[in-house]
């Protein structure tokens, strides 16, 4: 395994031994996201004022894989704006889905999410990775598939 690839694998593996801001957040949108196929269950908190992110956070019980995302996720997007977390959102999900090709990563913003790049071979554990990310648009009410509450 080359020396990138156990970086990455150790990102993972520390997201999911102790997942950052994995609590539940008071007086915030949220939106719980489920994937049949394998059991993950999130439910996502975001504080949203003027356009952009106050506070986010996240629980629930998954595999590694979105656990880390959802961890990793709520680093990425705090203090960002909508916009911004819908293009990183995009991003992200072109490159677990091997749309994104690492020549077009340049200045993406993706940082620790490359993490989750070689994905798109594993189609089963892309929807494991992209689910807290469905789940946190369907908070800030883009309704994709996630069930909502605010």
């Amino acid at each position: 395994m080359s020396d990138l690839n156990e970086l990455y694998q150790e990102i993972i593996l520390d997201h999911n031994k102790r997942p950052r801001n994995y609590r539940k957040l008071a007086a915030a949108s949220k939106a719980e996201g489920h994937n049949p196929m394998c059991g993950d269950r999130v439910t996502v908190y975001v504080k949203e004022k003027d356009g952009r992110i106050e506070d986010v956070a996240f629980e629930g019980l998954g595999c590694a894989i979105s656990t880390a995302s959802a961890s990793i996720m709520t680093e990425r997007l705090k203090g960002r704006t909508v916009a911004e977390a819908d293009t990183l959102f995009r991003r992200f999900q072109d490159m677990v889905t091997g749309k994104l090709l690492p020549g077009d990563r340049d200045g993406s913003g993706l940082d620790a999410l490359e993490a989750f790049q070689h994905l798109s071979d594993y189609p089963m554990r892309v929807k494991c990775a992209t689910l807290p990310w469905h789940t946190m648009k369907a908070a800030l009410g883009d309704r994709d598939g996630a069930e909502s509450s605010r």
